[in-house]
């Protein structure tokens, strides 16, 4: 593959509304995409950070700053045999896993194009649909959540996912079950609670959840086993994966029963596809989480969701549905069943809308390689 050149943008997304979980509020999405050119083709990668570093130590002045001092220029000054020879030239750098993981997916998306195959099917997936649940965040008023849920289930979404925190957990749960008997749900603490707090989470039994998600912060991986054991409800973990390694340690030590598996919080593609391994190793189904992306992001998550073993309906809901405007096309839709289909074209499979991209796009920067790359596969 060859790559003449690499940008770096700084793009800003307008939300419909605010999403708030327990982490913050998300006003508007400021991520950063990374485009790889190369023989006439361009591949796209996204950093789908978010405003603050709570969910992780990132944000779009670290990730910019990663990708333009470190990451980028060491990687034009290299030959490339393949998209994963970014995990190679950015191991020596410690975290900034979202700023790795818009590199090697520009690079993932470059080199699928090129080779004129989906990138699904280069991560060796084979469906051609994936079931896609919603999330909702931290809503006040219960009435209203109500609603919102009953909203997500009329769209047809496999399931429904609530952001909870101490003190807004039982009862808005306990409403929403007694609206909907039967309806696939879950709750999503990102971290909020601590284990002194371990009787509340066991009360959340009572609900018959398809799981809790990161109940505690994300360096427990001790604290979720002992909960787990106690708990019949799986337990998700979240931010407490972000490392193949950590997989492990959760999967040695009974942490959870289910992971969400995220590119982004991961550190790029070839580490999902590694958790992807563990997991089915272990017998353990995964799905595909979110972090608000752009169409560019969403889509790389879609094809990985693709590989068999994620059998759980991940966060994939299209981007339409957040965003006022979206930077790619055709856009990715919800069937009336459910579901969302993989593009099926090269690469990522959807083309960027370049006139919207340079319209939301913040600040760029170019970077030019100085001389040829390697041109075979990964």
């Amino acid at each position: 593959m060859q790559a003449e050149r690499i940008v770096v943008r700084h793009v800003r997304l307008p939300l419909r509304q605010p999403f708030v979980t327990a982490l913050g509020v998300e006003r508007q999405r400021d991520v950063v995409i990374v485009e790889a050119h190369g023989g006439g083709v361009v591949g796209y990668g996204e950093a789908p950070v978010l405003a603050y570093p709570a969910y992780n130590e990132e944000t779009v002045q670290t990730a910019w700053h990663v990708l333009n001092d470190v990451l980028v220029p060491r990687l034009l000054s290299e030959p490339l045999a393949g998209p994963s020879d970014a995990v190679r030239i950015a191991a020596s750098v410690r975290g900034h896993a979202m700023a790795k993981a818009a590199l090697e997916g520009a690079l993932w998306d470059l080199w699928a194009k090129g080779e004129g195959r989906p990138l699904s099917e280069c991560l060796g997936g084979s469906a051609h649909r994936v079931p896609a649940g919603a999330v909702v965040g931290l809503i006040p008023d219960t009435r209203e959540l109500v609603r919102a849920v009953e909203r997500k289930l009329a769209q047809g979404y496999r399931r429904v996912k609530i952001k909870i925190k101490p003190g807004w957990d039982l009862t808005p749960l306990r409403e929403i079950r007694r609206a909907f008997a039967g309806a696939p749900l879950a709750a999503d603490a990102n971290g909020a609670y601590r284990p002194s707090e371990a009787d509340v989470l066991l009360r959340l039994d009572e609900l018959n959840l398809d799981m809790i998600e990161q109940p505690f912060p994300w360096d427990h991986l001790v604290d979720h086993a002992r909960l787990q054991a106690r708990l019949a409800t799986p337990v998700c973990l979240d931010e407490g994966i972000s490392t193949p390694q950590q997989v492990r340690d959760a999967l040695a030590l009974g942490s959870a029963r289910t992971f969400n598996v995220k590119p982004g919080r991961l550190g790029g593609l070839s580490a999902a596809l590694a958790v992807h391994r563990l997991c089915r190793e272990a017998g353990i189904a995964v799905w595909c989480g979110g972090l608000l992306e752009s169409g560019v992001g969403r889509a790389h998550n879609l094809a990985l969701a693709s590989l068999e073993g994620f059998s759980l309906p991940g966060d994939l809901s299209p981007p339409g549905e957040y965003l006022l405007e979206d930077i790619v096309e055709p856009a990715l839709v919800l069937d009336s069943d459910g579901h969302v289909a993989i593009p099926d074209g090269p690469g990522i499979g959807v083309r960027v809308r370049e006139d919207v991209l340079d319209g939301l796009t913040v600040r760029r920067r170019i970077h030019r390689a100085s001389g040829r790359l390697g041109t075979s596969g990964p």
